[in-house]
């Protein structure tokens, strides 16, 4: 990415091709460009990002509640559901062996 900066050497825009205000290039994972962007964005943007982990996991216990009363088969589920479920469960399992909260993962899948 190529990058203007301010008189203060704040990023203020950024720019797939080389431009003449926009000499300078930054790999895009660079954390000046990435605080830029996150910078960019509006509250409704941000608040909605930070409900995506909460609903993620609602979604989680929702399957495994069906599952566990016998609504659907966790194999009715598509493989690429299945396998991100699966590996979801698993890295919560090895969370919870470190044992430092309880936070009510019990989900039969």
């Amino acid at each position: 990415m190529y990058i203007k900066r301010n008189n203060q050497g704040e990023i203020v825009a950024l720019s797939k091709v080389a431009a003449p205000d926009f000499a300078e290039q930054l790999p895009e994972d660079d954390p000046q460009i990435i605080a830029f962007l996150h910078s960019a964005k509006s509250a409704e943007q941000l608040a909605l990002e930070q409900t995506d982990t909460a609903m993620a996991r609602v979604l989680e216990d929702v399957v495994g509640l069906l599952v566990e009363q016998g609504v659907i088969r966790f194999t009715d589920l598509p493989s690429a559901a299945q396998d991100k479920l699966l590996a979801r469960r698993e890295l919560r399992g090895k969370r919870q062996g470190i044992d430092l909260l309880d936070d009510g993962d019990h989900l039969p899948l």
